[in-house]
């Protein structure tokens, strides 16, 4: 008989764990996005350089940011379905070299015209950057705990932005040039967009990707014309034959967006991501928190600077306590979000929120920023990290993957056209205050400017309170089976590079 040798494999050698990209993608994907909000404020502190620079009246210099402002909100509807259709990693990539070349346009912009369109321009590649942006982290995160790390994240960043911009601005504009404030935008987005080739994976909706070119045309020319009536309303006044003909356009125009949208065969915003109760909540806290909000940075940008008579870079950095609360406010509520749900952690933000803006109101002529500035921006910031992350997750929670950029975009939009909208009022009731003040009391004053503006912040802490409300009456408090859609407990710390 005789015997077979059987040859044995050799022993296999476990191979070493991947490291996980999504996280590298996540790092990527952040700077684009804190790239489109700084932006947003960073010419402020640098307008007034510019404006004497291309010889731009006071009366044209708003366009500096309503031409910004305008595009973006009115394009992101739209931005987001091209996410959606032509895929979110190349919609990514169009977006950021776009913006690079419109603010390197900007930045060297010879004149007033062209300083104005680069920046309208930088808004229209903003509007299709940032749907990509959030539509990105729904796809690329598509587990419930790593997701929810991922929008705190996220939360933290959109909640810094604006005052990042203040600093870096002040900063740009103190050691080099106004001009840097956009120019340096350029190598940062063609970076991030280098570095995003190899991390990010494309995704794009299936099935009809037709674009429902009405619905653009309406919804746009809509938001475009509410931001611009708004914006007339700070210039001209609420009463101006202007103002009111623009705003009642805009209102044609968006309930003629609704009744389209109602029946058309691939709409651009399925009433259906609205339509859901606990979504159709934080759409509408978001825009109501960044109405109330954005006017804090205007305000207290000109109060370091007019009253106080801060440089350009000491009253960036006056504004660091915001990023910093936020930034402990958004890592506490990434944490306890599966315990007490969405509805308690935004109530209990909005409300620290509104005291916050209150403590605003008592704010004197002479220097308070330790006594009532710095307790005021804790107060605000620290409720704005219990709002961003729950109402982040909650607003494109359960979407589908067909109507992910478009529910992304809805969540931008609301912020852009809360936040434009929000200046505009705010701006246009601390301006009346004011003239009125210089009137009864002997002419213009610190004493009146610091007037107008309490009285905007307690609209403002109105507005906020009236939020508290609105999260209350409408999101429902989680149960237990919905409690693991928010659930971050246990997470692996993110691989480092």
């Amino acid at each position: 008989m005789t015997q077979t040798a059987t040859l044995e494999s050799p022993p296999r050698i476990p191979e070493p764990p991947q490291r996980d990209r999504r996280w590298l993608a996540l790092a990527v994907i952040g700077v684009a996005q804190l790239m489109i909000i700084l932006d947003a404020s960073i010419v402020n502190i640098a307008l007034p350089h510019a404006q004497a620079a291309l010889h731009i009246g006071d009366a044209q210099r708003q366009w500096a940011l309503t031409a910004y402002t305008l595009t973006f909100g009115g394009l992101l509807l739209l931005g987001g379905r091209v996410a959606d259709y032509l895929g979110r990693k190349r919609t990514f990539l169009i977006g950021l070299f776009g913006f690079a070349g419109a603010s390197a346009l900007g930045g060297l912009a010879p004149s007033a015209g062209w300083f104005f369109g680069a920046r309208a321009v930088q808004g229209a590649f903003a509007a299709v950057l940032a749907p990509a942006v959030l539509s990105l982290i729904t796809t690329t995160f598509t587990e419930a705990r790593d997701r929810a790390k991922a929008f705190a994240v996220y939360g933290a960043i959109s909640g810094t932005g604006a005052a990042i911009g203040l600093i870096a601005g002040g900063a740009l504009t103190e050691y080099l040039s106004w001009r840097w404030t956009l120019l340096v935008n350029t190598p940062i987005a063609l970076i991030v967009a280098v570095a995003a080739i190899p991390l990010l994976k494309e995704s794009r909706a299936e099935g009809n990707r037709h674009f429902d070119l009405p619905g653009a045309v309406v919804a746009t020319g809509g938001l475009a014309t509410l931001v611009y009536g708004f914006t007339e309303a700070s210039l001209h006044g609420w009463t101006a034959p202007l103002t009111l003909t623009l705003l009642a356009v805009a209102v044609v125009l968006l309930a003629a967006f609704v009744a389209w949208e109602r029946r058309a065969a691939n709409p651009m915003l399925p009433l259906r991501i609205v339509l859901d109760r606990n979504r159709g909540g934080s759409y509408l806290a978001f825009f109501l928190a960044t109405l109330g909000i954005f006017g804090v940075f205007l305000f207290l940008t000109y109060y370091f600077q007019g009253v106080l008579g801060y440089s350009a870079l000491k009253a960036g950095f006056a504004f660091l306590p915001f990023p910093l609360g936020v930034i402990t406010s958004a890592t506490i509520a990434s944490r306890t979000l599966p315990r007490f749900g969405p509805r308690a952690l935004a109530i209990t933000g909005f409300s620290l929120a509104t005291l916050g803006m209150l403590w605003l109101t008592q704010l004197p002529a002479e220097s308070a920023y330790l006594t009532h500035v710095v307790p005021s921006m804790l107060l605000i910031s620290l409720g704005m990290g219990h709002v961003f992350v729950p109402l982040s997750s909650t607003a494109l929670l359960g979407v589908p993957n067909h109507d992910a950029g478009a529910a992304s975009a809805l969540v931008n939009t609301m912020q852009q056209i809360g936040g434009s909208l929000g200046v505009a009022f705010l701006n246009t009731i601390a301006t009346s205050a004011t003239a009125s003040y210089a009137v009864s009391h002997g002419g213009p004053s610190a004493q009146a400017a610091v007037h107008g503006f309490t009285t905007a912040f307690g609209i403002a802490a109105g507005i906020l309170a009236l939020t508290v409300v609105v999260v209350a009456v409408v999101i429902r408090p989680i149960d237990r089976n919905e409690a693991s859609a928010y659930d971050v407990s246990a997470l692996p710390e993110p691989v480092a590079a």
